[in-house]
């Protein structure tokens, strides 16, 4: 299988510039060495549908960088610790009152993986399922494979805007970049998200057995047949499901997943990075180096840790020079930094086995499987080193662990679980500011540029 950045320099042109006005519009690029929006929209060749499924896989990742830092600050997971630009501290903390409007910095239309980076991909996939409709150059089981490969994505991208405005809705109908459709609150757009995976589902499974007909890069190793797409499918429609409060949906889903009691933590699917033409792993340090820009692990986790707990170990490195950067609020001294990452050509995990058996826990606490749930959380507890449950075998108390489980397995993952955690638990006010006197977001308003869609025709 071949590595993202044996494709990169032709995703790049596949997958189509985009406006600095509109996130939602691909520019119909004429390239006489690469595909433009158009020409792949009518009888496009296998080469080019290739094009835009790497690029399609290009755009998957766009959101990491943002999502590692900006997220998981605000679930103070982190401090991402910028001496360069303050506002990395002082706006992302909420320090001074500072809250969040429709130009925050770090975030909106032009840039940004919380807002325009997953609108990106949505898009890409939408012309990457426009393409395979519209050519008589590859089979129809290829095309349900492409719609199923596409659709997945989606799914997976628009979770993103949704809790990242949460109760402010998101654009579900994008396909006219100058017409998108309404705002809908966060609840439909859930639900309409598992509409799309369901699609992408049915698509896979419709595809029959072997092989995906097109290459997929090394992070879809395992899974890069039509079995192990669904899968993938599965293990995000999981995720999403508890989102929706949808317990024995979780556990449908989760049995149609990767999920292996018994197996592998890390086991999933994954974001590729490498050299040039590619790029390098954004969240990887080189360990104890002398910088004032890093991610650092907030001191409440470094706090809360259980005794022995292996995960401490092997995520967080004691550096021998602690990074201080001081703020309007004080100095932020940063004793740990990231230590998952070995290199930085290191993947970067997006859904893994590990956060499937919390979700299994998580549902059979919340459906009062007591047995079950303990079974699951003791898994993880086993692996951590840290042995069994021992504590009350009610509902609260169970979700109390499968939360702090939750806390240090998922730690700093890109998709800030713990700030969505506490979030749907009603458990905002659980989240420590008293070690940089700043404020916890529940959510952020639409970016302004998103809602001036005037000011983008004839861009």
């Amino acid at each position: 299988m071949k590595n993202l950045r044996n494709y990169f320099a032709s995703a790049l042109i596949a997958a189509a510039l985009i406006s600095s006005c509109n996130p939602l519009q691909l520019d119909d690029i004429e390239d006489p060495n690469n595909p433009s929006v158009g020409s792949v929209s009518n009888n496009a060749t296998p080469q080019q549908i290739q094009f835009l499924i790497t690029g399609l896989e290009s755009r998957h990742r766009g959101y990491v960088t943002n999502i590692s830092q900006a997220w998981n600050t605000f679930g103070r997971e982190i401090w991402y610790l910028n001496a360069s630009d303050p506002r990395f501290q002082t706006d992302w903390l909420g320090q001074n009152g500072r809250v969040p409007d429709r130009a925050y910095f770090g975030f909106g239309t032009t840039g940004g993986g919380s807002w325009a980076a997953p609108y990106q991909a949505i898009k890409q996939a939408d012309v990457l399922i426009t393409a395979a409709a519209n050519t008589s150059l590859i089979p129809e089981t290829s095309k349900s494979a492409v719609r199923g490969f596409a659709k997945t994505i989606q799914g997976f991208q628009f979770m993103i805007p949704a809790n990242f405005v949460y109760e402010n809705g998101i654009r579900i109908d994008v396909k006219d970049p100058l017409n998108p459709g309404p705002f809908v609150p966060y609840k439909q757009a859930l639900d309409a998200i598992k509409t799309i995976l369901d699609e992408g589902n049915t698509e896979l499974v419709a595809a029959g057995e072997g092989n995906f007909p097109f290459s997929l890069t090394s992070g879809f190793n395992g899974y890069n047949t039509f079995a192990g797409l669904s899968q993938v499918n599965r293990a995000i429609t999981a995720r999403l499901n508890a989102y929706r409060e949808d317990w024995q949906g979780v556990l449908t889903a989760l049995d149609e997943s990767f999920m292996q009691l018994n197996g592998d933590l890390n086991a999933g699917p994954s974001h590729p990075y490498g050299a040039a033409p590619d790029i390098f792993n954004p969240l990887f340090y080189v360990p104890n180096a002398a910088v004032n820009t890093i991610i650092v692990v907030h001191p409440s986790v470094l706090q809360d840790t259980t005794a022995g707990d292996l995960r401490v170990r092997r995520k967080f490195l004691r550096r021998s020079n602690p990074v201080t950067v001081t703020t309007d609020a004080g100095a932020l001294v940063g004793t740990h930094q990231d230590a998952r990452w070995p290199a930085n050509t290191a993947s970067i995990p997006f859904i893994r086995n590990e956060e499937l058996i919390l979700l299994k826990a998580e549902a059979h606490a919340n459906l009062n499987q007591v047995p079950q749930a303990v079974e699951a959380i003791n898994i993880i507890r086993n692996a951590a080193g840290i042995g069994p449950y021992s504590g009350a075998q009610t509902q609260a108390a169970l979700l109390d662990e499968i939360l702090y489980q939750r806390r240090y397995s998922l730690w700093a993952e890109p998709w800030g679980h713990r700030w969505i955690d506490a979030r749907r638990y009603g458990r905002l006010n659980q989240i420590p500011t008293s070690f940089d006197g700043g404020t916890i977001f529940t959510q952020f308003p639409h970016p302004q540029a998103e809602l001036s869609w005037d000011l983008y025709k004839g861009d």
